[in-house]
């Protein structure tokens, strides 16, 4: 047996080498799959339904991907589409690839499949029992999925039924990135254990090539062994480079979960073929005793306006980390006041993160920080736009006249590069599921449905 499997790049719309991408479509893989989404960007895109990346990025790549598809005659499987893997996500690149078809004459059948988790099927599974906390989750109660927006994440199975429907092109919702690999290498009786060893490699493209990058992989899927390749110019792929993959996105290296199982690469050899070229062995797949899909929620928690400014003075720096608590005191008090009670500043969240001197580590920082210049970041969370941006506009005023015991009169604490310093950013989400449901079919929590283009 052998299986080509051509990885173009890590996320759909992060863009490759066309030419490396060519180097693989030579090669004559079986399939072409890649994943458009991740949690890896916050709970934005999942809770507002909005891509990370452009229109015109993601036109790009799936241009080349649905041409080339064409030439090849093989499936084409995108996962995650839209970044979050909603609904609308998945509709958003279907007509992208409509369009596109269009303007190529392209023709082919096209399978969606959707993770969008109703309401109410999530609170019947609540009340049956049948939803597990993965460690760290977020409490939960049913209300939770009135107020957010939920995904499951899909395994093979789904993908491979639009497959055997004999789907061209699938795109899907949330799926599990190493899904997108594995499921045509399984329908045709590839080893379980080589074949999600092989599609946990290529799932971020050539990420684990040196230097890492956008660009593809191809992966030759064989008995008792797999092939991974590098595709662009320039770069090489090691034993190292390709075992330290495995420890992306994973707290455990050897042992990765699936809705039906654990990839076990305990036993996992990795021998260079060459300087693009790795061979991998050993790794073996445990089936769970039941089948479980990965809920991922998103809510609405409030509204910011941000204020980005800046300070080199060395008194008014060493005066910030007693001057800021004295601050917010001082604006609890306005929002009482300007708002005249209507507005508690309890439900106010008012940051400052000051970079230089330990922001990125919340001030854990293990040696003491005597920085030159800080970058201050202000952030004001409300319950709405309007709020935020109101507050934001007297904290940024108070904020660059900071009263300085050293300094007689009004001072100028911090220097904006703006104006108006107030930018609002938007709506704020915040993950609130990371679940797993229990006691289910591979495919019940996913729709799927197919048009001939």
């Amino acid at each position: 047996m052998e299986i080509r499997i051509l990885a173009p790049t890590g996320a759909l719309g992060a863009g490759f080498d066309a030419d490396a991408f060519e180097r693989g479509v030579a090669a004559h893989p079986d399939v072409i799959a890649c994943d458009a989404g991740s949690t890896d960007s916050g709970p934005a895109a999942l809770g507002s339904g909005t891509p990370k990346l452009s229109a015109q990025a993601v036109t790009r790549d799936l241009r080349l991907l649905l041409k080339a598809r064409d030439r090849l005659g093989v499936p084409l499987i995108i996962g995650s589409c839209g970044t979050s893997g909603r609904d609308a996500g998945v509709d958003w690149v279907a007509d992208i690839a409509r369009t596109v078809a269009a303007e190529e004459n392209l023709h082919f059948k096209l399978g969606l499949i959707y993770s969008d988790q109703p309401a109410g099927r999530l609170q019947d599974l609540y009340d049956a029992d049948r939803i597990r906390p993965l460690a760290h989750a977020p409490e939960i109660d049913r209300d939770l999925f009135e107020r957010g927006h939920t995904v499951a994440m899909m395994g093979v199975e789904p993908i491979q039924e639009a497959l055997a429907d004999d789907c061209d092109v699938i795109l899907a919702g949330r799926a599990s990135d190493t899904a997108l690999f594995a499921a045509l290498p399984q329908l045709k009786g590839a080893d379980p254990g080589l074949t999600w060893h092989m599609a946990k490699t290529v799932e971020c493209g050539a990420a684990c090539a040196i230097p890492p990058s956008a660009n593809g992989l191809l992966a030759t899927l064989r008995d008792d062994h797999f092939d991974v390749t590098t595709l662009a110019t320039g770069s090489r792929l090691t034993p190292r480079s390709v075992a330290a993959h495995t420890l992306y996105e994973n707290a455990d290296p050897f042992r990765i979960a699936e809705p039906s199982g654990v990839l076990d690469t305990t036993d996992a050899t990795y021998e260079a073929v060459d300087e693009r070229t790795v061979r991998v062995r050993g790794a073996r797949y445990i089936p769970a005793d039941g089948y479980t899909n990965k809920l991922e929620g998103a809510e609405l928690v409030g509204y910011q306006t941000v204020i980005f400014g800046g300070v080199r003075d060395r008194v008014v720096i060493d005066a910030l980390p007693k001057l800021l608590p004295m601050a917010q005191q001082y604006f609890d008090a306005k929002i009482l006041d300007v708002f005249n009670g209507t507005v508690d500043p309890a439900d106010i969240d008012i940051d400052y993160r000051l970079y230089g001197a330990g922001a990125v580590l919340a001030g854990s920082e293990p040696d003491p920080l005597t920085p030159r210049e800080l970058g201050v970041l202000i952030t004001v969370t409300a319950p709405d736009q309007e709020t935020a941006h109101a507050i934001a506009t007297f904290v940024a005023h108070a904020s660059s006249h900071l009263p300085i015991a050293q300094y007689d009169g009004l001072v100028s604490t911090l220097a904006y590069p703006y104006s108006p310093p107030e930018t609002d950013r938007g709506a704020l989400y915040r993950f609130a599921l990371n679940h797993v449901a229990t006691g289910v079919t591979p495919t019940e929590l996913f729709r799927t449905t197919s048009e001939e283009l």
